[in-house]
């Protein structure tokens, strides 16, 4: 459906150019969460992930899964109570302390060995790691491999011209077996500037295809006020589950 709302209303090819040069900092993003200017957290946790959950585990315990630029996401209390280590990655210290004292768990915080001004919060039972840094500052030697990833809101707020880049980090943190939840979003970006950024089905493909299969588990109409504030006259966010091609 790439270039089209189905359900929306909606039907045509759309230009992502006018968002192609668009940068937002790491400055703006954490004027964001000290300003509690943070629509996009879901204090009860997001029903696409609990709707496909049992695809994410795929009938495996005890797995490592990793959530890009998380913020304060609860999911992540979540399925570290399910017994699974979650490891999250987020620009904003304030956004991981939140986390921890807005869920009640105790949490110690450490320096990251070879990366100057990261630290990572992890809480004392040990199943929850968040690093505090930026995301490109990671790699497999310092966070290991993943068995599962919940991308909600990352690929969706990095940087257009980061993407390619955001993307092999990505496959280099999976594990062959793992599985991986994309969530995206679709809207006319000559409307509104993101984030959250539009990324069609194209893109996808062109990022993760030659490594990945990938299929559309569902399309829904999240549209409100708030994007018809944006100018908007629709809004879909589309659930994609990524696997390596064996």
């Amino acid at each position: 459906m790439d270039g089209a709302a189905d359900g929306a209303g909606v039907v045509g090819s759309v230009d992502a150019g006018a968002q192609k040069e668009r940068v937002v900092t790491e400055e703006e993003w954490l004027q964001k969460w000290e300003a509690g200017k943070t629509g996009f957290h879901k204090e009860q946790g997001h029903p696409l992930l609990q709707k496909y959950l049992d695809i994410l585990l795929n009938g495996r315990r005890g797995l490592r899964i990793f959530f890009p630029l998380c913020g304060k996401a609860v999911e992540m209390k979540w399925l570290a109570d399910m017994g699974h280590r979650v490891v999250g990655v987020e620009i904003s210290e304030k956004a991981l302390k939140e986390f921890f004292t807005q869920n009640g768990l105790p949490y110690r915080e450490e320096p990251v060995p070879g990366t100057v001004g990261a630290k990572v919060l992890q809480s004392v039972s040990g199943n929850i790691s968040l690093y505090c840094c930026s995301i490109y500052d990671l790699s497999s030697a310092i966070v290991g491999k993943f068995d599962g990833v919940w991308d909600r809101g990352a690929l969706v707020a990095v940087n257009p011209c980061d993407r390619q880049c955001y993307a092999s980090l990505m496959i280099s943190l999976m594990e062959k077996s793992s599985s991986y939840l994309l969530v995206t979003v679709l809207y006319d970006p000559n409307k509104h500037k993101g984030p959250p950024f539009y990324v069609p089905e194209s893109e996808v493909k062109s990022l993760f295809g030659n490594q990945c299969e990938i299929k559309c588990l569902q399309k829904a109409n999240e549209f409100t006020d708030a994007h018809r504030e944006w100018g908007l006259d629709y809004f879909l966010e589309v659930l994609y589950i990524l696997k390596f091609v064996p």
